[in-house]
This record gives structure tokens, C-alpha cells and sequence, in this order.
């Protein structure tokens, strides 16, 4: 599906990032009507990131100017020439947007919470099991080959298990170009992993072979050793279907590394290989704290629990 950008109408700005040099602004498209059917505007998010300046040529500034001199110190402002091989901008578009992407995109406040196994099965586990379907279908796609078929880097061969199958694809957010900021997200083909929660040591051969199909790569594809890369799982995810992201041990800042998010794949597998052989696994046994925004669907639900848990200290 395509669009023209010069359809979208502004509405307000969900959010802003000056670190990542980003917006997101919430506004709407008309989609095209007929005579018989009036045009319906859909709630359209769209993020403008400024892409990283990853060569420097003698014609890549169009032209300056001066903001201050103070002994050796000069400040400019600069304007780059436009270039069919490097954009300015990448551009990101959700249509027709949920409410509920709305709510992700948007500017909140986090809180440090603290899940144990208990609240997981009380207040985690519900909430999974009532996502509807269509919240992953874009991964579901992704998985069949009806989309991004052409940008897969590694697919499990079709005589193996299912359940120890993934894909290595580019995310979404890398401008696939920029080394430094290289991005790609390995997708298992199981649906019954939604989550770290879901993991035990019968996983373990599948989270060798990520590691292993991901540092060759990145290796064939961009020359990056495998002491390179960081490999990394969220909880809370952004989308309950089990991924682990790739991305250039240098390109650091990124929000999702956070402390209380980012979990290193090395140290799952670590932790996995010492657990015992049977019963729930430590990853089921254990307490996660990490932050979670204000406009979250769990986030109600686990602030009114943390009274409890802050009660029992």
C-alpha cells in the first residue's frame, strides 16, 4: 500500500525526540472515495527521523552560516545538499492507526514496576490471551513470505522443527544502509513463544542458532565480527511474538536498551544452560522489574499491584 504524503492532514505531535533527532505527529488521510461512497479519513501516525551521516564528501554542504567565533571556536548552522544516494529523513507510516498505537507513540511518563511470577499469571498472562490477532498479523505476514520476502537474510530450512525455526530480516527503523547504526531482528516461527516468560531450557538449541545465524550475517553481509553485534530481548516487548534484536554494539542510545528492558540474548542462554532440567524455568520463577509507560495496557493494573508488593517489603 502507498501513499501520498501530501494528503496528510496535521492533527498534533505525539511525540518528540532531540537525541534521536525525531518526530511523530498523528494527523489523518483520506482514503479515496466515489461518487456512491464518501472519502473516510484515516488516523494516519507518521515518524520523521533525521538519517545518520554516514560518508563525508567536499559537496555534501550546500551552504553555512555563521552563528558565533570565540578564539578557536566557530558555530555554524549548515544546509546539505540534496542527493538521490543520501536522504535527509527516514520516514515511517502507520495507516489506519488504532487508538492503541496512538497511546505507544505518544509522549508518557515511565514507571519502574516489578512483575513477579504471581502478577504475571494475574494480571500479564490475561492480557496476552485477550490481544486480538490482528496485533501481530504484519509479523504473521512477514513469517508466510507475503511481505518482506525479498529483504530475509536467513530462514530455517523447512525440515526443521517449527518450534526451533526463525527468520533474520532488517527491522523497520534501520535505514538499511548506515553500518553504524545497523538493525535486524531474528523472528521465530513458533507462536508459543510470546515472551521471555515463555522460555525454558528446551529453547536453548533455538537461542544458539540466533546467535550463531546472526553473527554470520552480519559478518557475510557488512564485515562486523561477531564481537560487533549486540543481541538483545525486550520485556516488556513491543509485540508478544518472541524476536531478539541485532544491532551494531556502537550504536548505543537507542530507548530499548534501557536497564530493565533489554535483556542480552548471551545472558538468557547463559542463565537457561544453569537452570534445572525440569519444573518452571528461572525465567518463569523470577521477579522482572522494568519501566513501563502510562499508556500502556498493563499499566493500571501493575501500578494498583505495586501497593501491594511495596506493602510486603
Amino acid at each position: 500500500m502507498s501513499f501520498d504524503l501530501k494528503q496528510f492532514h496535521f492533527e498534533r505531535i505525539l511525540n518528540e525526540d532531540p537525541i534521536a533527532h525525531s518526530i511523530t505527529i498523528l494527523g489523518y488521510i483520506a482514503t479515496k472515495g466515489t461518487p456512491e461512497v464518501e472519502a473516510i479519513p484515516s488516523p494516519t501516525i507518521i515518524r520523521i527521523e533525521k538519517t545518520a551521516l554516514s560518508s563525508f564528501s567536499d559537496d555534501l554542504i550546500g551552504s553555512t552560516k555563521l552563528i558565533e567565533s570565540t578564539d578557536i571556536y566557530t558555530w555554524l548552522f549548515g544546509w546539505i545538499k540534496a542527493s538521490e544516494e543520501r536522504p535527509d529523513v527516514k520516514i515511517n507510516v502507520i495507516c489506519p492507526a488504532t487508538e492503541v498505537h496512538i497511546r505507544k507513540y505518544s509522549r508518557q511518563q515511565i514507571h519502574i514496576v516489578h512483575e513477579t511470577p504471581a502478577l504475571y499469571e494475574r494480571i500479564v498472562k490475561p492480557y496476552l490471551n485477550n490481544l486480538p490477532a490482528s496485533r501481530t498479523q504484519w509479523v504473521e505476514d512477514i513469517l508466510s513470505g507475503h511481505s518482506e520476502a525479498e529483504k530475509v537474510l536467513f530462514r530455517s530450512p523447512a525440515s526443521e522443527s517449527p518450534d526451533q525455526g526463525f527468520l533474520i530480516l532488517p527491522d523497520m527503523k534501520w535505514d538499511l544502509t548506515t553500518v553504524s547504526s545497523l538493525y535486524l531482528v531474528a523472528i521465530a516461527l513458533s507462536k508459543s513463544i510470546r515472551s521471555l516468560r515463555d522460555l525454558n531450557r528446551t529453547h536453548i538449541p533455538l537461542l544458539k542458532a540466533i546467535r550463531r545465524e546472526a553473527r554470520k550475517a552480519v559478518k557475510e553481509g557488512w564485515g562486523l565480527e561477531h564481537s560487533e553485534i549486540r543481541c538483545y530481548v525486550h520485556y516488556q516487548p513491543s509485540y508478544y511474538h518472541f524476536h531478539v534484536h541485532i544491532v551494531n554494539a556502537n550504536y548505543i542510545g537507542l530507548t530499548g536498551m534501557a536497564v530493565g528492558q533489554a535483556h542480552l540474548l548471551d545472558d538468557i542462554i547463559s542463565m537457561l544452560e544453569l537452570d534445572s532440567e525440569s519444573g518452571p524455568s528461572i525465567l518463569q520463577r523470577m521477579t522482572f522489574s522494568y519501566g513501563l509507560g502510562e499508556q500502556h495496557g498493563l499499566f493500571e493494573q501493575m501500578r494498583v499491584a505495586q501497593v501491594e508488593l511495596n506493602d510486603d517489603a
